[in-house]
């Protein structure tokens, strides 16, 4: 069944793309493509941590100020300098290996609702991050990232897609390719019976919250190096858009089923969907309620497939 629903979504993004070029000529140009792949990576990166945290049956709603404290601590450590680049890079990955270590602990060894956990880290980032920054007043915050950086997005073919291919090639590997991969799906289809058969349940869990932090971090990363400059909410639209990519792209949210693959076409999806509305000069208001009735309908899809399995 999973395959089943990699091969809905990837047929989703292309129906999306077919529809969008035969209603607007040059909706599926490789220009326009170009700005749909760079602009569902950074989607794809967010969903990569969500994806993992959701295959044990989790969920990860610390992202937008993981997001947006990463991408502020580039800018400010590295102060647009070339050379500082490679700390400021560390530094900022590894505030999210640090707030996702925290999440992971909180839910593993103390217990607390994942959703909580997340969520209330969230807001003691949020509060550091206007705090440290004075608001993103600081001396340091009208810094630009480095030019290095900057560059990832020049060329007919950005680097940014060979980075998100990197993303996708470690995801799969980890997944289906290791001893840990196969012990995340076991976890997620029933942590006892996983307990019970030697897997460290909690360990494997503290795991996939700090990756889930890395990804939130590296989507930060790569935000302010598109933009030049971090803002404040940076990260907001990407808590729902990584969530809703993880589910269009056919992973279970009760945890223990789905690939990367699907997550790939999901963000894909639903940034074709999106410039297609744009496209169809769609008001903001309509265009949220069309997103949410698409998820809708591909959940509802979906368990009716579980329910004749």
């Amino acid at each position: 069944m999973s395959s089943r629903r990699v091969l809905y979504a990837l047929g989703g993004t292309v129906a999306v793309l077919l529809v969008g070029a035969i209603l607007h000529p040059g909706f599926a140009s490789w220009s326009s493509l170009r700005v749909m792949l760079v602009v569902a990576s950074f989607t794809g990166f967010v969903a990569a941590g969500q994806m993992l945290v959701v295959l044990v049956g989790g969920i990860d709603l610390s992202i937008p100020w993981v997001l947006n404290g990463a991408a502020i601590v580039l800018t400010t450590s590295s102060l647009g300098q070339t050379s500082r680049a490679p700390l400021a890079i560390l530094l900022a990955l590894g505030v999210g290996a640090l707030v996702g270590l925290g999440n992971g602990m909180g839910v593993a060894w103390l217990g607390v609702p994942a959703v909580v956990m997340t969520l209330g880290m969230n807001g003691v980032m949020q509060g550091l991050t206007l705090g440290l920054s004075k608001g993103l007043t600081c001396a340091s915050c009208g810094s630009y990232a480095p030019e290095p950086l900057r560059g990832l997005f020049d060329g007919a073919l950005p680097a940014q897609l060979f980075l998100w291919a990197g993303v996708g090639l470690f995801m799969t590997v980890l997944l289906t390719l290791t001893t840990f991969g196969r012990r995340v799906y076991a976890v997620g289809v029933n942590p006892r019976a996983a307990f019970l058969s030697g897997v460290g349940v909690r360990g494997v869990t503290v795991a996939l919250y700090t990756l889930s932090g890395v990804f939130a971090a590296l989507a930060g990363i790569a935000l302010v190096a598109y933009g030049g400059q971090p803002s404040l909410g940076l990260g907001d639209p990407y808590l729902f858009e990584s969530i809703a990519a993880v589910v269009v792209g056919g992973v279970s949210i009760l945890g223990g089923r789905g690939h990367y693959l699907g997550v790939i076409a999901g963000s894909l999806t639903l940034v074709a969907v999106t410039t297609f509305l744009q496209a169809q000069r769609v008001p903001e208001y309509g265009r949220l309620m069309i997103y949410g009735l698409v998820i809708l309908a591909i959940l509802f899809a979906y368990g009716r497939e579980k329910a004749h399995d």
